[in-house]
């Protein structure tokens, strides 16, 4: 039997003062409040009563922190898993408005579509769907729990909607420590719940791809 349940969770508040685009660079660590915010993801799905067989992190600084508290709670080491990590971008360690006030960044944006300034997104959808395939498939039972980034998760709902993936960065719906559930229908997925259990007021989310 494979899995009941896949829930794509997103990491917490990330301790980030200069404010730029952190995306794959290194030593990017939750903040305090960060912390409270993945131990408050992980209470709400133990909160589920839905035993929890599988933990698979992105291999990033933010998302491993965020994933503690799941071993704490269901007694469960997590995988590290490359196909669920934060998309490449060219703007990485720059502040975004700063960098788009900018001419010579322009070409960059060519094509929204794809998107130019950074890993296509049909090609993180493909990893990620590659990756929850193999965790749904290795689970025996119960729910798996995956922690990763804003727009894998984002770009997964989009097309599991069957929605373009072309999209307003500023209006995705994935908060911190967000949890997006998914289940599996035939050969296909199905999304069956969102939450957003975590406290965010006050918290600072602007170094998402």
């Amino acid at each position: 039997m494979p899995a009941d349940r896949l829930h794509l969770v997103r990491h917490g508040e990330v301790h980030n003062p200069r404010r730029v685009l952190y995306g794959r660079l290194p030593n990017y660590r939750l903040s305090a409040a960060g912390r409270q915010m993945a131990r408050q993801a992980a209470q709400y799905v133990h909160g589920l009563h839905r035993p929890v067989t599988a933990l698979i992190s992105s291999p990033l600084q933010r998302t491993r922190e965020s994933a503690e508290p799941f071993t704490e709670l269901f007694g469960i080491e997590p995988v590290i898993d490359e196909r669920v990590i934060e998309p490449t971008n060219v703007f990485e360690g720059r502040r975004m408005r700063r960098a788009l006030a900018n001419p010579l960044n322009w070409r960059h944006l060519r094509s929204p579509a794809t998107p130019s300034w950074g890993e296509p997104y049909a090609q993180v959808i493909a990893r990620m769907e590659a990756a929850m395939a193999d965790a749904w498939t290795r689970a025996e039972t119960g729910d798996v729990v995956i922690v990763s980034h804003q727009l894998p998760i984002w770009v997964t709902h989009l097309h599991v909607a069957g929605l373009p993936a072309r999209h307003d960065p500023r209006r995705r719906r994935c908060a911190l420590s967000s949890v997006t559930s998914f289940e599996r229908l035939d050969d296909g997925w199905v999304e069956v719940a969102y939450a957003e259990p975590a406290t965010v007021a006050g918290t600072v989310d602007v170094g998402a791809v």
